[in-house]
């Protein structure tokens, strides 16, 4: 007959540990193998052994939305926690195109920290991400030009091909540079390039691997400090985060901002260096933009800048040239 107290205490125990444990829904629309969704989940490891398993992710076996639909997947809950690409939803962000202009930094993690730092700094950027709360900017690797048909060495010779872009401000470098572009979600690019629908990418080196162009492709022009970036936001649904205890937001935001960006940026850079090993396997001709080419593009993509400028603090920024300076003079502090 004393069985069945001890049993229903032991039962009021044990639910107890059950429900002090805090599971978030993490959601990546690439593969698990993608730099992405590893460094999504090397943060999530790293809360679940700073919490003593107190918080956990559940890893989602696939993305809960296309790319495109992340952002508003997160705000209405469909996941706790995710990250995506500010320019898959043209129009939506305007200062966080500061992170994507061109010649910004070979590499991406010292990008993503400056990128970070600056934009938390001001807050206008986490503003433009109402029902979001931000756990980090970052962005990818130095961007590169990719194509199946011929070698590219000044503006000119971007002419006359057909081009898959990501969207954001690389749409509006590509344009000013006089390519006939698409904007389309990165994971679509084998199939319109193995098709023939498009004749060539711009890219990080990473994703040439990740997206399994590597044998497609034939030429790559480079440039230093990249032709053009691309910005992120991870981020977790607002209501989730203001549930949270004080402890547990403490343990979120102690891995969250620099932290989250240099595990993204370094995961980045490291997929980049094996990918430009592939690339020479694979016998891609890789040519170096000079001096002239270089001039060149930044003689055209200059008003962007000037035009983001004038934008940014139209909207609500001041200072904006000021913050862009600082920016990169954060880049070249992280790049020491």
């Amino acid at each position: 007959m004393k069985i069945k107290p001890i049993a229903a205490a032991l039962l009021t125990v044990c639910s107890g540990l059950a429900s002090a444990q805090t599971v978030l829904t993490v959601s990546s629309w690439l593969p698990p193998t993608h730099s992405l969704s590893m460094a999504q989940k090397e943060w999530c490891d790293l809360l679940e052994k700073n919490t003593a398993g107190k918080m956990k992710c559940n890893i989602l076996p696939r993305g809960v939305t296309a790319a495109p639909g992340t952002m508003d997947a997160v705000k209405n809950g469909l996941a706790d926690v995710s990250y995506t690409v500010h320019g898959y939803t043209p129009g939506r962000f305007l200062y966080t195109q500061m992170a994507e202009f061109p010649f910004l930094g070979n590499t991406a993690e010292p990008i993503s920290v400056a990128f970070n730092k600056v934009a938390m700094k001001n807050p206008q950027f986490q503003a433009e991400h109402q029902g979001v709360k931000v756990l980090s900017f970052f962005t990818h690797g130095p961007g590169i030009v990719f194509n199946t048909k011929r070698p590219v060495t000044n503006v000119a010779e971007l002419g006359g091909l057909k081009w898959r872009v990501g969207g954001g401000m690389v749409n509006e470098i590509a344009k000013t540079l006089g390519m006939n572009v698409t904007l389309k979600p990165a994971p679509d690019s084998y199939e319109l390039l193995s098709g023939g629908v498009m004749d060539g990418t711009l890219f990080p080196a990473e994703s040439t691997e990740s997206f399994k162009i590597d044998k497609i492709i034939k030429h790559a022009t480079t440039f230093p400090g990249g032709l053009y970036n691309t910005s992120f936001v991870f981020m977790m649904n607002q209501a989730k985060y203001d549930k949270l205890s004080a402890d547990e937001k403490k343990a979120v935001d102690a891995i969250s901002g620099e932290v989250a960006a240099r595990i993204y940026g370094r995961g980045w850079d490291r997929v980049d260096r094996r990918a430009m090993g592939l690339m020479q396997a694979n016998n891609v001709q890789v040519v170096k933009a000079d001096a002239a080419f270089v001039a060149d593009v930044k003689a055209k993509t200059a008003p962007l800048e000037q035009k983001w400028v004038k934008d940014a603090e139209a909207k609500g920024l001041k200072d904006a040239a000021k913050v862009l300076a600082e920016f990169r003079a954060e880049i070249a502090r992280q790049e020491k």
